[in-house]
C-alpha cells in the first residue's frame, strides 16, 4: 500500500524550519516588491547624479545628442566628427530618451538602469523555469545587488543592454530545442465544471538531486521533494514556435549594440552545447533560414546604409573596414587604431570576477563542491546516447540522480515506463540540467576569448547573469540540505561563505573605520581631486585606474559614504551569519543582498564627491555664465586641450563642438580624416601663434597637460575656474 505523504511532517533529516506552514499564495507578488524596491534604491535613485562624466560616459553622449540635433541615425557623429566605432542601438535608445526628458543625466542612464531590472527580471523567469521560486528571487537579487552590475552601469556603455539580448537569445535558444528535449509543457488536463484548478508541482525521488529545491517528505526510502509554482509575475513565455524567432531578433539586436562578437559568442556556444548532447541533427529546429532572413532583416540595414554614407577616410578606407576589420579583427589582435587599449593579465582577468560578483561570489565554492557531488551523474548522462534523451532511465539506486527519473507522485507511486513525459516533473527537471550546461559553456567561452583579445575590466558583463544563476541556484539547493544528510560538505559551503563574508566584512569595516579616524581632523575639500595621490594606474586607461589614487585626507571628503559604508560591513555579514544559524534561509540571503545595496548606495555618494574630478561640467557651467553677462565675445573660441576624451563634457554641456588642440588621437582620429570633417582641429604650435590674437581662446587643461601647457604659453593665461588640477584659461582679460 503507498505510503500518504504528508508534505507539512518535520525528520530530524530535512531542514524545514524556515518553510511556512502552508506555503504562500503568491511569494512572487512580495519578490516582486522587493526586488522592484532595491532597484528603485540602487538604480533609479541614481539617475539624477553625478553629472556625466568625462571621457566614454559624456562622449556616448554627444553621440547621442549629436541623432537628435543632426536628425542623422545612420552615422554618429561626436564633437561634430564621424564616431564609426560602435554599433547605434544605444545610442538611439538615448536619443529617444534625450527627446522625452531633455539633455540631462537622467535622459543618457536610463535605459542601462531598464536593462539591468529587465535582466533581473530575465534572470526571475529563467531560474524559476529551471529551478524554482526561491532560486528566481536569489538570481533576481543578486543581478541587482552585485558590484560589477552597479559599478559598469555608472558610465553610459552598452554592457547591459548587450547582455541582456544575449542572454535572451541564449534562453530562446533552449527553448527553440523543446519538441527535441522534452522541455515543453504538458498540456493542462481539461477540468469537470467546477472543479478547481491546483498549483502546479514538481517532484523527483532523489535527495542529492542537483540544484532542485523543494519542500520534502519520505516515501518509503526516498524523498519526495515538491515544489508549488504560483503564477510568476514576470512570465513571458510565447508559445514554442515563437522561439527561434526571438531567438534571431535578440541575436539581431545584441549585434546592433555590441557588434559581430555577439555572432561569435552565441553561435560558439550553441554548436558546443548541441555537439556535447548530440543534437547537431536538430539544426532545423532554429529555423535557420526564414530566422536568418529575420536577422538580416533588422542588423543588416543599418550597416548597409553605414558603408554607403561613409567612404573615402584615411588611405581609402570607409566604414567598411574601419568597423569590420579594424575595430573587430585587429582590435582582438591588440592592433586597432589608435592602439589605446590595455591587455590585463589573464589570471588577474579572471581573478576580478570575485570583485565583480561580490558578494555573490563568495557562495561560488558551494556551486564547486555541488557539481563536485553529482559528478557521476554529469559522466552518466554524458556517456548515454544522448543527454537529453527522450527515454527516461532508471537510476542507480537511492542515490543516483538523472534529470529524467520517474518520478513519486503525490500517491506515493511511481508511473511505469513511457516514452513522453507523464508528470510536468519529467518536462521541468531536465530543463535544469540543459540550463546548467548552457550557462557554463557560455561563461567559459566569454572568459577565455577576452583573456586572449585586449579587454576592459566590464568586457565579461554578459557572463555576471549566467554565474549568478548558477551560483543561486547552488545556495537554494544547500539551504534544503542538512547537515545530517550523507556528506560532510551538505550545509558546509554556506556556513564557510557566511564566515568569509563576515571576517571580509569586518577588514573592510576595520579599514574604514582606520581611513574615518585618520582623517578626523581633516577639513571638508570638496575638490577631492586635490586630495588624490594621481598615481596614474594603466596610464588611466583602465577603468578603476582612480581607485589606487585614494589617500587618507581624502576620506575627509567621503565620510558620509564611509560611514554608511562602515555600518553595512560591521552589521550586515553578521546578522546574515546569526539567520542563517538559525536556519532562516531566505532571510539571511536577504541580510546579504540588503548589505550589498546599501554598500552600493554609498558608493553612488562617494561617486557624487568626485564629480569635480571626473566630470568637467562646472566648466561648461563657468563658460556659461560668462556668455550670459557678456563678458566674453559671441565668437570666443573654446578650445580642449589634448584627446577630447579629456573634457568630453564640455562640448556636451556646451551644445557646440570645441577645437582641439593636438587632438587627433583615440575616438577622433579616423574620423578627422574624412574630407568632409569639421576644421576643429589646431596643432600646439597654431595655438602659441594665436594665443592673444585676434578672436579670444578659452583653453580647457586637464591636470595630464598642465605641465606642458605652462611650457607652452608660460605666464599669458588667466585663470577662469582650477578644479582637481584641471583648470580653465583665457588669452586676455574679462569684459568688464
Amino acid at each position: 500500500m503507498p505510503t500518504q505523504i504528508n508534505p507539512h511532517q518535520r525528520y530530524p533529516e530535512q531542514d524545514t524550519s524556515d518553510m511556512p506552514a502552508t506555503p504562500p499564495t503568491h511569494p512572487g507578488r512580495r519578490h516582486l516588491l522587493i526586488l522592484l524596491g532595491l532597484w528603485l534604491a540602487i538604480f533609479f535613485a541614481s539617475l539624477f547624479s553625478p553629472p556625466l562624466l568625462d571621457d566614454a560616459d559624456a562622449t556616448h553622449a554627444q553621440a547621442a545628442r549629436a541623432i537628435v540635433t543632426t536628425n542623422d541615425w545612420v552615422t554618429l557623429h561626436v564633437n561634430g566628427i564621424r564616431y564609426l566605432e560602435k554599433p547605434p542601438l544605444p545610442y538611439w535608445l538615448v536619443a529617444l530618451s534625450f527627446r522625452l526628458f531633455g539633455f540631462n543625466t537622467f535622459a543618457v542612464h536610463l535605459p542601462s538602469a531598464l536593462a539591468v531590472l529587465a535582466l533581473a527580471a530575465l534572470g526571475y523567469h529563467w531560474s524559476r523555469r529551471a529551478f524554482d521560486e526561491r532560486t528566481a528571487f536569489y538570481t533576481a537579487l543578486a543581478t541587482l545587488t552585485s558590484t560589477g552590475t552597479f559599478l559598469f552601469t555608472r558610465i553610459f556603455i552598452p554592457e547591459a543592454l548587450f547582455s541582456l539580448f544575449l542572454a535572451y537569445a541564449l534562453y530562446t535558444f533552449l527553448h527553440s530545442l523543446q519538441p527535441a528535449t522534452n522541455l515543453s509543457s504538458r498540456p493542462e488536463p481539461e477540468r469537470s465544471a467546477g472543479e478547481v484548478e491546483r498549483p502546479t508541482t514538481r517532484t523527483t525521488t532523489n535527495p542529492g538531486a542537483p540544484f532542485v529545491t523543494a519542500s520534502s517528505s519520505r516515501v518509503g526510502s526516498h524523498e519526495a521533494h515538491t515544489t508549488t509554482q504560483p503564477p510568476e509575475p514576470w512570465a513571458l513565455n510565447p508559445g514554442p514556435s515563437h522561439h527561434p524567432y526571438l531567438m534571431w531578433t535578440a541575436l539581431a539586436l545584441a549585434v546592433l549594440t555590441k557588434g559581430l562578437v555577439a555572432l561569435i559568442f552565441f553561435f560558439a556556444t550553441a554548436t558546443l552545447y548541441l555537439a556535447l548532447t548530440r543534437q547537431l541533427n536538430q539544426w532545423r529546429r532554429l529555423k535557420p533560414f526564414t530566422g536568418l532572413a529575420l536577422f538580416l532583416a533588422i542588423a543588416a540595414p543599418w550597416h548597409i546604409l553605414a558603408s554607403l554614407r561613409n567612404t573615402a577616410g584615411e588611405n581609402g578606407h570607409g566604414f567598411a573596414w574601419f568597423y569590420f576589420i579594424n575595430e573587430h579583427v585587429l582590435r582582438f589582435l591588440g592592433r586597432r587604431i589608435p592602439r589605446d587599449y590595455n591587455k590585463l593579465p589573464t589570471t588577474l582577468y579572471w581573478s576580478l570576477h570575485l570583485i565583480w560578483l561580490f558578494p555573490w561570489s563568495l557562495f561560488a565554492p558551494a556551486a564547486l563542491i555541488q557539481a563536485w557531488r553529482h559528478r557521476s551523474t554529469w559522466q552518466q548522462h554524458m556517456g548515454g546516447p544522448s543527454l537529453l534523451s527522450r527515454q527516461p532511465r532508471e537510476t542507480e539506486g537511492a542515490g543516483g540522480f538523472s534529470p529524467l527519473n520517474k518520478p513519486t507522485t503525490e500517491a506515493g507511486f511511481s508511473p511505469g515506463p513511457s516514452s513522453t513525459p507523464t508528470t510536468k516533473a519529467e518536462a521541468s527537471i531536465p530543463f535544469t540540467t540543459h540550463t546548467i550546461l548552457l550557462l557554463t559553456l557560455f561563461s567559459a567561452l566569454v572568459a577565455v576569448f577576452f583573456s586572449l583579445s585586449t579587454n576592459q575590466e566590464y568586457y565579461t558583463f554578459p557572463i555576471y547573469l549566467p554565474l549568478l544563476i548558477l551560483i543561486t541556484a547552488a545556495i537554494a539547493q544547500a539551504e534544503q540540505t542538512s547537515p545530517l544528510n550523507p556528506g560532510p560538505w551538505a550545509l558546509n559551503p554556506l556556513l564557510l561563505a557566511h564566515i568569509a563574508f563576515t571576517t571580509l566584512g569586518l577588514a573592510i569595516a576595520a579599514a574604514l573605520a582606520s581611513g574615518l579616524y585618520a582623517a578626523r581632523h581633516e577639513p571638508f575639500i570638496p575638490d577631492i581631486g586635490t586630495l588624490l595621490a594621481h598615481r596614474g594606474v594603466g596610464d588611466y586607461t583602465l577603468s578603476m585606474s582612480h581607485f589606487f589614487d585614494l589617500t587618507g585626507p581624502s576620506f575627509a571628503a567621503l565620510r558620509l559614504p564611509a560611514v554608511l559604508a562602515l555600518a553595512a560591513f560591521t552589521l550586515g555579514p553578521a546578522i546574515a551569519l546569526t539567520l542563517r544559524l538559525k536556519r532562516h534561509h531566505e532571510a539571511a540571503t536577504l541580510t546579504i543582498a540588503l548589505t550589498s545595496a546599501a554598500f552600493l548606495i554609498a558608493a553612488h555618494l562617494a561617486l557624487a564627491r568626485f564629480a569635480p574630478m571626473l566630470s568637467s561640467k562646472n566648466f561648461a557651467d563657468k563658460i556659461t555664465q560668462l556668455r550670459a553677462e557678456h563678458r566674453i565675445e559671441p565668437a570666443t573660441k573654446i578650445l580642449l586641450f589634448g584627446d577630447q576624451s579629456f573634457g568630453s563634457s564640455i562640448p556636451f554641456y556646451l551644445e557646440d563642438p570645441a577645437f582641439l588642440v593636438d587632438g587627433r588621437s583615440s575616438s577622433m582620429l579616423f574620423g578627422s580624416t574624412f574630407p568632409d570633417a569639421l576644421p576643429i582641429f589646431v596643432t600646439s604650435q597654431q595655438l602659441v601663434h594665436q594665443w592673444g590674437h585676434g578672436t579670444p581662446n578659452i583653453l580647457f587643461v586637464p591636470a595630464e597637460k598642465r605641465a606642458e601647457v605652462d611650457r607652452l604659453l608660460g605666464p599669458h593665461q588667466i585663470i577662469l575656474e582650477e578644479t582637481s588640477g584641471k583648470a580653465l584659461i583665457i588669452d586676455r582679460p574679462l569684459m568688464p
